[in-house]
């Protein structure tokens, strides 16, 4: 069957009437989907970037490792969970993205001993969707098979944007889509799994998964939060001229990562108070990547250890380059000062590699000063109930 291109403009022309953004990446099929998306008018509401990995390094460069098979529904879910990371990157603004890939094989100049099919994958914020379709062998030509994987790659497209897909496929009664659709509970299951990489809940409950944040951070493991925690924030946002959010990472250098259930509970001591963002990154040079243009909150202990090799595997240099990321992210430091024994350490107590000194700022003691100990507090709530 030689294949007649039917161009679904009224579908791609209510996907760029969405506000859902996209990266598209496709292998082996999927090239007419490129065509539509770019020859319909809006496409710059729509597309980020289209990448066409085609050659066996270019896709285990996509993807981050080599697949097994390079044709298969795990490896569609691999590109596509790149194409999502690097819709985070490219987008501006808060607008929901998306990762769409394709890889398949279809037919082509010469016989194939295998099936012909392909594999479609949408990689959103609360899950992931799948499509996988087998071709009936020698029923259409390349410019045919091409065709359904390219509307494909459209309905993965329109159903993680919330548009109705009525294209027909044109399928033989013997061929059929298989689709699936992984949906989390909410932003923390997510984050949990390591879907997203960060997650927003706000005072008032409600959540928001992979959104940017910008103003200052504390960071900590408010275990439990209090009024120490309450009255930096309070000043280091009157300082900024912003708003502070807290932020807890559930992974720890040191200890064993929180379980889901601990988190809900820490994070439930917010409710009503403030906004705390998740993470799963222990280290702030990783959290830069993730907060670009914050300015994170710290106490001296911690400032201490941000300019100790041995908290970068032992390396200098491996310190100054993660300090260099810092910068790069145009990521700042406000550091709390802290009482020890009979002395109140501050800034001027920390050793800064030369060159970084514009990246911090003290807090005055005059504007904050807090001794409560996190420890303590346990320690005393433990004897009490006890």
């Amino acid at each position: 069957m030689n294949s007649q291109l039917q161009i679904p403009i009224d579908l791609v022309q209510r996907i760029h009437d969405s506000q859902t953004l996209a990266v598209v990446s496709v292998a082996g099929a999927g090239t007419a989907a490129i065509s539509w998306l770019l020859g319909v008018a809006g496409a710059s509401r729509t597309v980020l970037e289209i990448s066409v990995p085609y050659a066996s390094p270019a896709l285990t460069e996509f993807v981050g490792y080599e697949p097994t098979q390079f044709v298969s529904e795990e490896t569609a879910v691999a590109m596509a969970k790149s194409a999502y990371r690097r819709a985070l990157h490219l987008r501006e603004g808060a607008a929901p993205v998306v990762g769409i890939a394709c890889t398949a094989t279809i037919a082509t100049d010469r016989t194939k001993r295998g099936e012909h099919r392909c594999h479609i994958a949408a990689w959103h914020s609360i899950g992931v969707n799948t499509y996988n379709l087998t071709f009936i062998k020698g029923l259409r030509d390349r410019a045919g098979e091409d065709e359904i994987a390219s509307k494909l790659v459209l309905r993965a497209i329109a159903e993680s944007a919330g548009v109705e897909f009525d294209t027909d496929l044109r399928l033989d009664s013997s061929e059929g889509v298989q689709s699936t659709a992984k949906r989390y509970e909410d932003p923390i299951e997510a984050l949990m799994t390591g879907h997203i990489e960060t997650a927003i809940v706000r005072a008032d409950g409600s959540m928001l998964a992979d959104e940017p944040f910008t103003g200052g951070i504390l960071s900590g493991s408010f275990n439990p939060l209090h009024e120490g925690h309450e009255a930096l924030v309070e000043t280091a946002s009157k300082m900024l001229g912003e708003p502070v959010a807290y932020e807890l990472s559930v992974t720890n250098v040191d200890k064993p990562p929180l379980l889901e259930g601990e988190v809900r509970r820490r994070v439930a001591q917010f409710t009503g108070k403030a906004s705390i963002v998740l993470t799963r990154v222990p280290v702030f040079y990783e959290k830069a990547s993730l907060l670009p243009g914050c300015t994170f909150i710290i106490g001296v202990d911690t400032a201490v250890r941000l300019f100790d090799p041995r908290y970068y595997g032992g390396s200098a240099s491996q310190m100054m380059l993660a300090l260099e990321q810092m910068r790069k992210h145009n990521c700042r430091f406000l550091v709390a000062g802290r009482a020890e024994g009979n002395a109140f350490r501050t800034l001027s107590d920390v050793n800064i590699p030369d060159g970084f000194d514009d990246m911090l700022q003290p807090i005055p003691e005059s504007a904050f000063r807090s001794d409560i100990s996190s420890t303590q507090i346990r320690q005393a709530q433990g004897a009490v109930s006890a």
